[in-house]
């Protein structure tokens, strides 16, 4: 029912997703909020790899940023100071580590983790240029310091809450334990999914996970589920949706089912496309009986170490996940799940990102990726909400543009909403006025709003309140 998205909608931007494991919500996680179950899908494109990271500009460079990054000190568990300016004179990469002493996950991860850092230390030729650094979204400071002491790596101090929000926000960890590895001198993801690292890589020989072509880490026999098999070549050339899925997972069924008909319809129209399905199934005979309903192309169930590279490529921490390659392999979307659901009759293939979105129960659980300026407008007829979104347009593209050209993640998401019970449950969870126009930003993994509640929104009154919002000149009100 409409009341039900509506929900849904709160539901989602509070929940984002859900994981096959225990997690722990990433942001709000330093707001104490435990969350179990789930796929949490984290929307960062890995960077392209223009150069070695070990050889890096001079240390006062790495160390200024690194300063800016993590702030001036530094803990170990030894209750000492650890000054991030002379650790960063040497460092290449940071491991920026993010979990929670209460979190059974991340204490199996810690061991794992441990051995990890005492073989790289001791025998690999990188042992200088790699640190790994502790987030932690522990609320208790005894359980924090416990922990801190099982750990060989120094962390943020439990104080810094502030900068730890910031950090999980910068990187979109929607999960913990979260391992992700940043060029030392620019903050840039250079590996996403860091605990794949530690278990596919554990002696460190491929140091510095850095990602590599499509085309290199999907080489080899790809299957059609008749048993026939076709070289990875045959992709060249063509849209490619590399599908992360598993038939354990009600989501990835549901998706699965409405994908082909969406395979089908690109398909006729003449387009070169072509799936590759990643499965996460707990054993062959699942793997066959799912991959029986799908008309195109897998990884071969057995080539599990193909499987994991793909997954650490693209950082995947969560299914169903489906991200769109131009026929260069370059990422179009890593939202190929809500286009889908959003665009039935493909009209908008291959789905390159929009600067602003309609807010709809597919892509509501985008509100949790992180902020999100959402202006809620006076209207229930379709096609009234154009003029919100030209108002927003040039603005967001600005905005986009810019971080683009600095090879960052762009800061903010945005929506227009109109009236409808989805926006209605948004409100009523945000505790919003009913005022229209409204323009928000909205953190809600961080339990934060900002709110502009003025007569008429102009272009002026939107670029002000986000100039101010990335100036960190706002100040947050508690959702």
């Amino acid at each position: 029912s409409s009341t039900e998205a509506g929900r849904a909608a709160a539901a989602a931007a509070e929940a984002g997703g859900r994981s096959g494991q225990h997690t722990r919500t990433a942001r709000s996680a330093l707001q104490g909020e435990t969350q179990k179950e789930g796929a949490r899908v984290s929307e960062s494109p890995p960077i392209s790899r223009t150069r070695e990271y070990w050889d890096l500009p001079g240390g006062d460079e790495m160390s200024e940023f690194l300063v800016h990054l993590l702030g001036e000190r530094l803990v170990n568990g030894e209750k000492a100071e650890v000054d991030v300016q002379a650790l960063g004179s040497k460092l290449s990469l940071v491991g920026l580590y993010f979990g929670c002493s209460l979190n059974g996950p991340c204490k199996q991860f810690n061991a794992s983790l441990g051995d990890f850092y005492s073989k790289f230390k001791t025998s690999s030729e990188h042992k200088d240029k790699l640190e790994i650094v502790f987030v932690s979204s522990d609320q208790d400071q005894k359980h924090w310091q416990e922990f801190l002491q099982e750990m060989q790596w120094p962390a943020l101090p439990f104080k810094e809450r502030h900068k730890k929000m910031k950090l999980w926000n910068k990187y979109k960890v929607t999960s913990i334990p979260s391992l992700v590895f940043v060029d030392a001198a620019t903050g840039k993801v250079v590996c996403r999914n860091g605990l794949l690292v530690v278990r596919d890589d554990p002696k460190g020989l491929e140091f510095p996970w850095g990602p590599k072509p499509f085309a290199e880490v999907v080489s080899g026999p790809l299957l059609r589920n008749n048993g026939q098999a076709t070289d990875s070549s045959a992709l060249e050339g063509s849209y490619v949706g590399v599908y992360f899925s598993a038939h354990w997972c009600p989501p990835c069924r549901s998706l699965t089912r409405v994908l082909v008909e969406s395979y089908r319809t690109v398909k006729e129209a003449g387009q070169k496309f072509e799936i590759v399905f990643v499965s996460a199934d707990r054993s062959e005979d699942s793997f066959k009986q799912y991959f029986s309903e799908m008309p195109w192309l897998a990884i071969p169930y057995a080539d599990e170490g193909r499987r994991s590279r793909l997954n650490r490529l693209y950082g995947i921490q969560g299914i169903p996940t489906l991200i769109l390659l131009d026929s260069e392999g370059r990422v179009v979307t890593r939202q190929g799940r809500v286009e889908v659901l959003n665009d039935p009759e493909c009209r908008h293939f291959p789905w390159h990102p929009r600067p602003v979105l309609e807010l709809s129960e597919s892509n509501a659980v985008q509100l949790n990726e992180g902020p999100c300026l959402v202006l809620f407008v006076d209207t229930e007829e379709e096609g009234e909400l154009e003029p919100a979104k030209e108002l927003i347009q040039p603005i967001a593209e600005k905005i986009i543009a810019k971080y683009k050209a600095k090879e960052e993640e762009t800061p903010l998401l945005f929506f227009v909403a109109g009236e409808d019970d989805m926006s209605d449950s948004l409100r009523d969870y945000t505790n919003l006025p009913e005022a229209a126009p409204l323009l928000t930003i909205l953190d809600m993994s961080a339990r934060a709003k900002y709110v502009r509640d003025v007569e008429e929104i102009t272009a002026a009154v939107v670029e002000q309140f986000v100039g101010d919002f990335l100036a960190e000149k706002l100040k947050p009100e508690p959702i």
